[in-house]
């Protein structure tokens, strides 16, 4: 039965790709403002070449250890009992509730010069490292908290029956399982860890060649009146992502067909 007339839903829809599709054709626009030529050299300067790579290895570290720990993390909210637990599920949420910004000002204050642990960490990959961690975990934990809330509990038991061991039990039943969600929150982790600014801006300590990521980059080029060269580099980073939103699209549509 249709609820909503077609005209309607097509008004919306327009609205809906206008207000994404506009802003984004005009940050191309002004990326290639130069030519080809000038937008191949802002993104091919060596600083901008050095921004990319930290950034991309720091994501790429940050989805590795999210994928890990995340799936550990869902797994015992899910399967175990303790004490705090409803605290701790809470706790999760709290990097998607806190502006960015307020993320910094936390690192700062841990990691500082007046660090109350005594750990100095400002302006090094570590520290860049800890912001991108803190933001991007609850992603992982909240994609694979379903997929665990719907393995069949059965199998692992006919499976534990039959004589195979825990590992095997894990990596024959319950990971094949679990990928699918695993990926993709893996895959939201490194969107959202490639194009974080507010929580690494005050601690990465922008040097260049050395801890300037590649959303610290544009931000000092428009400062510098570089506005064509911070387009450049923003729509490196849309495309970045725009490949991430389609991963995590095909993983879904794959993880549907699994299910049926």
């Amino acid at each position: 039965m249709r609820f909503v007339p077609l005209g309607f839903g097509l008004l919306v829809a327009t609205y809906a790709s206008a207000i994404i599709l506009l802003p984004l054709a005009a940050l191309v626009w002004t990326a290639q403002g130069e030519g080809l030529d000038g937008l191949w050299t802002a993104i091919s300067a060596p600083d901008a070449r050095a921004a990319f790579e930290l950034t991309l290895v720091c994501s790429l570290i940050v989805v590795v250890v999210n994928a890990i720990f995340g799936t550990m993390l869902a797994w015992v909210l899910e399967r175990d009992d303790f004490f705090g637990k409803r605290f701790v599920n809470a706790l999760i949420d709290l990097p998607f509730a806190l502006p960015t910004i307020v993320v910094g000002i936390i690192l700062l204050a841990l990691v500082g010069p007046t660090s109350p642990v005594g750990i100095h960490a400002i302006a090094t990959t570590w520290a860049i490292l800890l912001a991108l961690l803190f933001v991007t975990l609850p992603f992982v934990v909240r994609s694979v908290q379903p997929g665990v809330q719907e393995l069949d509990q059965e199998m692992e038991e006919a499976a534990a029956s039959l004589g195979a061991s825990s590992i095997t039990i894990f990596r024959r039943v319950v990971l094949p399982n679990l990928v699918p969600a695993i990926l993709s929150g893996a895959a939201m982790s490194f969107a959202r860890a490639v194009g974080e600014f507010g929580s690494v801006v005050l601690v990465a300590g922008n040097i260049p060649f050395h801890t300037q990521l590649a959303s610290v980059y544009i931000f000092g080029q428009v400062e510098s009146d570089d506005p064509i060269g911070a387009a450049a580099v923003s729509v490196v980073l849309l495309v970045i992502s725009l490949v991430v939103l389609l991963a995590i699209a095909f993983l879904g549509r794959r993880g549907s067909r699994h299910e049926r």
